[in-house]
């Protein structure tokens, strides 16, 4: 028995509302009037026999069978987009236009010595930069606002190909002159209770330098945190605590005009700089050639 289908332009109108949120808000991002969107919603659950929108109120509010439609709807528009890329004709790799999500503790210290280089060996290529943590990234990637993300691993990126670039070594942190360690002869069991200090919750690494660095259930974790690295190096430089960076960030302007010191710790504390992009996307072996780059700039395979 054939059904009736919904378009891809309905589809793509869905996809917007449960997005914006907003009737108007929606149609002008889909450069339609609001009655023309309005009508192409109205026809979108009469082909699905079901109500995807709750209009009772002021505030669109999507029902649960609307967010399930949603989330496949975007599958299907993104495996479209997938099939039409797939018999486009060849072109030279890393031209056009590519979305570039990358976290917070990466974008500062490693684009400025990657993109002039990148511009010049690809002058066709045309970067679009997106900063977010890291979450916020994989949401961006399932739903197409990125193309591909340089971020830290591990981290769960569910449907989602990755590739490991280089290892970004965890360097003890301290002021110089403190009493709270003897930086020669470093023991994370000679610390005080509250003497180190990390980024806040939601920030991968935060994660990724409890692990790192074995500090995991230990009381010597401060219970007040940082909000940027920025302040994260102003709290030590200012004795309040020790901390752990990552070496990128070390070979950066950041520690200028402070007094922090850094030390190197042992060959297991590190986070893994990488590239993720959707499961299955028709550019995956640009998005290798991308990270081939940047890793050969860092000197690592």
């Amino acid at each position: 028995m054939q059904h009736n289908l919904p378009t891809t332009k309905q589809l793509r109108y869905f996809v917007a509302l449960a997005e914006e949120r907003h009737f108007g808000h929606a149609a002008a991002k889909c450069f339609v009037s609001q009655s023309a969107f309005s009508s192409a919603i109205k026809e979108l659950e009469s082909v699905l026999g079901t109500q995807l929108v709750d209009r009772t109120n002021r505030q669109v509010t999507i029902t649960p069978a609307g967010h399930a439609v949603a989330e496949r709807a975007a599958d299907c528009l993104r495996a479209l987009e997938q099939l039409v890329q797939s018999v486009s004709e060849p072109k030279e790799p890393l031209t056009g236009v590519l979305r570039l999500g990358v976290i917070p503790t990466i974008a500062p210290f490693l684009l400025p010595e990657v993109l002039p280089r990148l511009r010049r060996a690809y002058p066709q290529l045309q970067l679009y930069l997106n900063e977010a943590q890291t979450a916020d990234l994989h949401s961006k990637l399932m739903e197409g606002d990125i193309d591909v993300a340089l971020l830290a691993l591990p981290f769960e990126l569910p449907n989602t190909e990755s590739l490991s670039l280089f290892r970004d070594r965890f360097l003890l942190a301290y002021r110089e002159g403190t009493k709270r360690l003897d930086p020669n002869n470093y023991r994370l069991s000679s610390l005080d209770a509250g003497d180190v200090m990390l980024m806040e919750d939601g920030h991968c690494l935060r994660d990724h330098a409890l692990d790192a660095c074995k500090l995991r259930g230990t009381e010597k974790l401060n219970r007040f945190s940082a909000s940027s690295l920025l302040s994260l190096v102003e709290m030590v430089d200012a004795d309040m605590a020790v901390s752990f960076l990552p070496e990128m960030a070390a070979r950066s302007a950041l520690l200028k005009n402070t007094r922090v010191r850094l030390r190197p710790l042992g060959e297991r504390n590190y986070r893994t700089i990488g590239l993720a992009w959707h499961k299955g996307s028709a550019r995956k072996e640009e998005y290798r050639l991308l990270g081939q780059f940047i890793g050969n700039i860092c000197g690592q395979k």
